[in-house]
């Protein structure tokens, strides 16, 4: 007799773009912060949102059966409101929102991964140099909007991860901490607010930097956390106990991955520490579809990029000369991998 199988998860990630594209539709236009915590009508919100009479009953509901929207009642008497992720999480007006990444997924990568096939055939990159040829961060430097826009989805898309990070690692051992590529200035200001004894120092290009002085000063954290100016590709780093990339070595060939490797590990003291966080891919690369996934997105970025396991982690930081190594799961499916100096 014949096996019963179904093709349901076939067709559900077949089918998939249909319900990330409600989400970011749905971020784009700002439901969720429309809703704050209040509760409100389809004939409210479709005004409030601008949607055509056609759309707004399947466009909400289709939110309800997602999961991502409550409703009492049914109808036009239904009435919408958050759910407990959607406000903690997609509500502009909460200090946890993450949606900058959806928004950034919205306007960029979405159409971008409508070009994953020729990425896989060519190997080249498929997002702005295809159309404009400038590398990505050349364009995005160039336009000082976009790019606070693209940092603060950076850093909406890391806040857990550098919280769990701050709260689960031991900082006992050290003192000092040099956040390389630190963008905003987040990681530093999660390690300094809850470690008093470390003095961190959030280190960046100089188009970068004036952000991340407003960025500290906003949390109230200037006086613990320098804002430096850093060019990784051609400074070498400053010495600290702790060294720490957050989403940084994922950006770039194997190359120079091991060059920042070396780099960290010239700068640190015997007993230092350099971790870097990352959607970390599990060593058969069977269970972090995230990572893989992550690593497929770097690809449409440019091309030559890829995530990694924490054996290749290990692997490259052995040849640069450190001792040991080891994989801390933060949120999700991230983790901070973590490579000792003797």
């Amino acid at each position: 007799m014949q096996d019963e199988v179904s093709p349901s998860r076939i067709m559900e990630i077949g089918m998939g773009f249909w319900a990330s594209k409600t989400l970011l539709s749905a971020v784009e236009l700002g439901v969720f912060t429309a809703l704050g915590g209040k509760t409100r009508t389809g004939a409210e919100l479709e005004p409030a949102l601008g949607l055509h009479p056609r759309a707004t009953y399947d466009f909400l509901d289709a939110l309800v059966a997602l999961g991502l929207l409550d409703r009492d009642g049914t109808g036009a008497a239904g009435c919408y409101r958050n759910t407990p992720a959607t406000a903690a999480f997609l509500d502009r007006a909460s200090p946890r929102y993450i949606g900058g990444i959806l928004e950034m997924a919205n306007a960029r990568l979405f159409r971008f991964w409508a070009e994953l096939t020729p990425a896989l055939t060519t190997g080249q990159p498929q997002n702005e140099i295809k159309h404009t040829g400038k590398p990505f961060f050349e364009a995005l430097y160039a336009d000082p909007a976009r790019l606070e826009q693209f940092l603060d989805a950076m850093a909406g898309a890391s806040m857990a991860n550098f919280a769990a990070f701050a709260e689960k690692f031991d900082f006992s051992r050290y003192a000092t901490l040099v956040d390389i590529g630190g963008a905003t200035g987040q990681l530093s200001c999660f390690v300094a607010g809850r470690h008093r004894h470390i003095a961190c120092r959030s280190c960046d290009l100089p188009v970068v930097t004036p952000i991340a002085a407003r960025r500290v000063a906003e949390r109230g954290l200037a006086d613990r956390v320098q804002v430096a100016t850093l060019d990784f590709f051609t400074d070498e780093f400053p010495s600290a106990d702790l060294i720490t990339m957050g989403m940084i070595l994922h950006d770039w060939d194997l190359d120079n991955k091991k060059m920042l490797i070396a780099k960290a590990y010239r700068a640190l003291p015997p007993g230092g520490a350099l971790v870097a966080i990352e959607t970390i891919i599990d060593d058969e690369r069977r269970q972090n579809a995230f990572g893989l996934l992550m690593s497929l997105n770097m690809l449409i970025e440019f091309g030559n990029a890829f995530d990694y396991t924490g054996a290749d982690f290990a692997r490259w930081c052995r040849e640069a000369g450190f001792s040991r190594c080891e994989i801390l799961p933060l949120a999700g499916p991230a983790s901070a991998a973590i490579a000792y100096k003797d």
